[in-house]
């Protein structure tokens, strides 16, 4: 059925679309064989070298702890960064110049930085101004990196879907009275939200792999910094990669699986009962009589 995004395709187009489908599927099977050769060639598929993934051992002592450290940084984050950056998307929209200035700096100042040097930074300072013990010191910089800089970016796609509402909302609200904080928390933010959600969840993507960051400079002892004390023990490099590489795609994937379930969710409890109110009931309306 065509629509005003998309028309049905015709026999040509339908043709087409196969002769692409079976080129594109040629082609990744040409790519996953010349891969596979390419570790048989260098022995990396002997048993040997994925044989401790299958011992508990490989797995209770190294990635399973590795795997709740990156679960709880990646949590912390979400968690402190997703109401930050609401505050400080909505204050970006103030009607009040210094507060919508202040914010505006803010953001586009964390924004700017790479989240790696907000890591290190972090850690610096709580080395030489906190007592924070040096256990738990990489943790805490961690999570402060990825709260300042994902949060500058959240703040952004909160305010650009707030401004991509049509204007007709915040004029219904004002015309019915509602304050500023009123319209931005019952009107405004609740239709948003299903407009932000595909952008939301991208980011809580990204905050998930940039916890590899910490292992990798700070010692913070995540999944990747983990798989490099198995594969120093095992001498299994390239397998070990591979299966981390894995259990970072079952992550995120699970996460966007949960974030379109939840997008459905918000938009079959937005739909209306569909009932066609005609002219006629549209005058006995205005004129106080019943329908």
């Amino acid at each position: 059925m065509s629509s005003v995004l998309y028309d049905t395709p015709g026999p040509k187009a339908k043709v087409r679309n196969a002769v692409y489908t079976v080129v594109f599927l040629v082609l990744l099977a040409l790519g996953l064989w010349w891969a596979i050769s390419q570790l048989s060639d260098k022995g990396q598929l002997e048993g040997n070298l994925w044989e401790p993934f299958t011992t508990e051992q490989a797995w209770t002592t190294y990635l399973l702890p590795g795997l709740g450290k990156t679960l709880q940084a990646a949590a912390l984050s979400m968690v402190i960064a997703l109401p930050l950056g609401a505050f400080f998307g909505i204050a970006r929209l103030s009607d009040h110049r210094w507060v919508r200035g202040t914010a505006g700096a803010i953001v586009e100042f964390f924004r700017a930085i790479p989240v790696l040097i907000l890591m290190i930074f972090a850690n610096q300072f709580y080395a030489s101004n906190t007592g924070i013990s040096s256990d738990v010191r990489p943790m805490y910089a961690v999570v402060t990196g990825l709260v300042l800089y994902n949060a500058s970016v959240l703040a952004e796609i909160v305010r650009a879907g707030i401004l991509a509402l049509p204007k007709g909302q915040t004029e219904a609200a004002k015309a019915i009275g509602l304050r500023k904080g009123q319209m931005m928390t019952l009107v405004l933010l609740p239709q948003a939200v299903t407009a932000m959600l595909p952008a939301i969840v991208s980011q809580l993507v990204v905050i998930v792999k940039d916890t590899a960051l910490g292992g990798a400079v700070l010692t913070f002892p995540e999944l990747l910094s983990s798989r490099q004390t198995l594969s120093a023990n095992y001498a299994n490099v390239i397998p070990s990669f591979i299966v981390v590489a894995a259990i970072f795609v079952v992550l995120n994937f699970a996460l966007t699986t949960f974030a379109s379930w939840l997008e459905g969710r918000i938009r079959r409890g937005k739909k209306t009962t569909g009932a066609v109110v005609g002219v006629d009931e549209v005058e006995d309306l205005a004129t106080g009589r019943a329908v």
